[in-house]
């Protein structure tokens, strides 16, 4: 016979409303990370040679730019191009840099990526720990999300919003709509709204307003604290 507290443990509203809003706020955490970790930074050739000079450079190669397009739990890609104005290189630890050198440096007349420090970054086959790193953060974002979207429509009717009103709002970058549902729809679902529940044209007019605000959000952290404690500001 199973006693009051470990019954309560198993009940299904209980596990609905604390658990799981728990478990996913901990994955959101664990992607969070490891995508601040992961996220491209902005150097210069002085810590190009740094790196370089220490041995901390794992790949190295030209782009042009930055892939757009991709799902908010995935860093950019780089745009590779032979004799582009960006160099990017991977470190030992993870991250990643990029930085504007020229094809030909000024005073040697040489390319950085013929520099034979450089010579096994350029040829290195296979994955780094940059993209083990990166790619956990992908599939995390990607469970995190489909997680989501299969109990807002398969779950409970909300209580604070139309499923169309948290589906553009589970849209907002970082992942910051989705907390947002499981802290009003599941660990407080059970306090009722206080007004009528907004419709989907709200949620998209919210998903509207909350991409821009979290994207000034954003520069001005990066603008206090620099690019590499907000890299991508």
């Amino acid at each position: 016979m199973i006693d009051a507290p470990r019954a309560a443990l198993l009940d299904g509203p209980w596990l609905r409303r604390r658990a799981l809003p728990l478990a996913v706020a901990l994955c959101w955490l664990v992607w969070a990370a490891l995508a601040w970790w992961t996220a491209p930074r902005a150097a210069d050739e002085a810590e190009l040679q740094r790196d370089l000079a220490a041995g901390r450079v794992v790949t190295m190669a030209r782009a042009d730019g930055w892939q757009t397009g991709g799902s908010w739990g995935r860093r950019p890609e780089p745009r590779y191009a032979e004799g582009a104005w960006m160099l990017v290189w991977t470190r030992p630890d993870g991250q990643i840099r990029h930085a504007s050198v020229p094809v030909e440096d000024p005073e040697t007349g040489a390319d950085p990526l013929a520099d034979p420090r450089a010579r096994d970054a350029t040829t290195h086959g296979g994955d780094t720990l940059a993209d083990a790193l990166a790619n956990a953060a992908g599939a995390l974002a990607l469970t995190i999300g489909a997680g989501w979207l299969l109990m807002l429509v398969a779950g409970p009717v909300p209580v604070a919003g139309t499923r169309w009103f948290w589906f553009w709002i589970g849209l907002l970058p970082f992942g910051v709509g989705v907390l947002a549902w499981l802290y009003r729809e599941r660990w407080r679902g059970d306090v009722p709204a206080v007004r009528s529940r907004p419709s989907g044209w709200t949620g998209l007019g919210g998903l509207l307003l909350g991409g821009i605000l979290l994207s000034v959000a954003v520069a001005l952290l990066a603008a206090l604290f620099g690019g590499y404690v907000v890299p991508g500001g």
